[in-house]
């Protein structure tokens, strides 16, 4: 009762929570612990989980272009940087990003989260 999307990497030793989802190209670290949601194209690790930026070289390897990894990037830092509620990054996102595939993706996996997103 876990959701892994694509391309998702999890370390040994690392639970998961019932119901909660990884999003794609995700990179988890071992001996970690999944209690929320984690956004999509992120690597985090550590009790508690925490983020810890772009799962960058993955998405390089998986043949993101430079554009598109830096768009993500900024869509990361106005979630988890810069100092607003998820509503208000949410809306930020929606407002200054260009509506690519993986912005898109990412505003609807927050949006649909049940338990929360890890921060």
């Amino acid at each position: 009762h876990v959701t892994l999307e694509d391309y998702v990497i999890i370390g040994g030793l690392t639970p998961i929570h019932q119901f909660a989802r990884v999003g794609c190209h995700c990179m988890i670290g071992g001996s970690s612990a999944v209690q929320k949601d984690v956004v999509p194209y992120t690597k985090a690790f550590g009790i508690p989980l925490k983020m810890y930026g772009l799962n960058s070289v993955g998405l390089a390897r998986r043949g993101f272009s430079e554009a598109q990894r830096d768009l993500i990037g900024r869509a990361y830092r106005i979630l988890f940087r810069s100092g607003l509620n998820t509503t208000q990054a949410l809306a930020r996102l929606k407002d200054e990003l260009e509506p690519t595939p993986e912005v898109r993706h990412i505003v609807e996996f927050v949006e649909s989260s049940q338990r929360g997103i890890t921060k």
